[in-house]
């Protein structure tokens, strides 16, 4: 079936796009409380290890960067199907790779593949009419956000029962059932560029370079998701060692509190209401900061954590959507070349994040982690507020 613009998406197909861009963001996720499980069994240090984290987040910004925008010139169906089938095979090489070099490049093209939701977020954007826009566009999040936290809990789980690889070779069947889903049911779109290749991607630089608006929102949300990701990349090792002693299941299921804080944050559009997207933003950056607090202050006791993760989670998620509905109202059918712009952004600061979280915590430990979390939000806070009324006068 092949749609365009003006016909609507019903919600049975917006919910499909929710539940599998949780599944396929999941992906990207599910190492986070295996490293200390994979570096065990490969025998590799804990920051050998981290790097499993950070190629898969530098794929998905190679994705996001030159896959997505193909879906303003391609026939997104069509190409949602060939992803899924690079997905597929990317997973099948992490279950069974058995030398770190092999789990690196495994992890760069799970990464890479993985960027489906990114595909469905326009698609909601493009088809729904004015009035469902924003709760069409918060559902497809909903479905996103709760796929990155839930499956740090399902991936310590599985690796704690069954060993890290099985979670690898669970999530590659499940992609054939996704597969499945969107060969039957997603509606197919039009494409809207008629360029070439090459001049797609000028008009992706070109959209970065003269779109204020978008180029804070990228950077906001550059910033706060390098802090949330320096949290989830560094508790693993936080929290197997004194007083935890804990397992990967035990912080896999901290993706349970950060789910509390997701769906908490998938409402926000609601406060637009009341107040502007600036100042939901504003908070949203106070909350991420003041998060740092209760996981440094609190860093050795499970309720300091807990909270810290709510937080984290609450602050990021809202500024993201915030960030989202803010550079879509920018007046262009080229909408995903926009999201590529802005998510490109998004996940270099998430690589960023990893990488120094890393880092510091070789040097540092929890407190050089916290440091760093901290720093990633402010950056974002003080950009705010020194550009936002500028950039909407723009």
């Amino acid at each position: 079936m092949q749609v365009n613009s003006t016909n609507g998406i019903s919600r049975t197909v917006v919910w499909l796009m929710a539940i599998i861009s949780g599944l396929v963001v999941a992906n990207n996720y599910y190492n986070q409380p295996l490293l200390a499980l994979i570096s065990d069994d490969l025998n590799v240090s804990e920051a050998a290890a981290s790097k499993i984290s950070v190629l898969t987040q530098i794929g998905y910004a190679f994705g996001l960067l030159l896959i997505v925008p193909l879906g303003d010139k391609f026939f997104r169906k069509k190409l949602i199907l060939i992803d899924l089938f690079l997905v597929f095979g990317s997973l099948l090489w992490m279950t069974f790779a058995n030398q770190l070099w092999m789990l690196y490049a495994a992890s760069l093209l799970i990464g890479a593949t993985s960027v489906i939701p990114q595909l469905f977020v326009p698609i909601a954007a493009e088809l729904s009419s004015d009035k469902e826009k924003s709760a069409n566009i918060g559902l497809v999040m909903s479905g996103l956000l709760l796929g990155i936290l839930l499956s740090r809990f399902i991936g310590g789980i599985v690796g704690e029962v069954w060993g890290w690889r099985a979670m690898f070779g669970i999530a590659a069947g499940l992609m054939i059932l996704v597969w499945l889903a969107v060969y039957k049911m997603l509606p197919e779109l039009s494409p809207n560029f008629k360029g070439t290749y090459k001049e797609l991607m000028r008009s992706v630089a070109h959209l970065a370079k003269t779109q204020p608006i978008l180029q804070l929102a990228s950077f906001r949300g550059a910033m706060a998701f390098g802090s949330m990701c320096a949290l989830f990349t560094t508790l693993v090792f936080h929290m197997e060692k004194p007083p935890f002693n804990a397992g990967s299941s035990v912080v896999g299921s901290f993706g349970l509190a950060g789910a509390v804080g997701a769906l908490a944050a998938a409402k926000v559009g609601k406060l637009q209401k009341y107040l502007d997207i600036n100042r939901i933003i504003l908070y949203s950056l106070l909350i991420l900061i003041g998060s740092w607090g209760f996981t440094y202050f609190g860093g050795e006791t499970y309720w300091g954590l807990i909270v810290g993760v709510i937080l984290v989670d609450l602050g990021v998620q809202s500024s993201h959507i915030m960030n989202q509905t803010n550079y879509f109202l920018i007046k262009s059918n080229a909408v995903n070349r926009l999201n590529t712009v802005y998510m490109v952004s998004y996940f270099i600061g998430g690589s960023l994040g990893t990488w120094l979280a890393s880092l510091a915590w070789q040097k540092a430990q929890w407190t050089g982690v916290c440091v760093v979390g901290t720093t990633f939000g402010l950056l974002a806070l003080i950009a705010h507020v020194l550009f936002c009324n500028k950039v909407n006068k723009v």
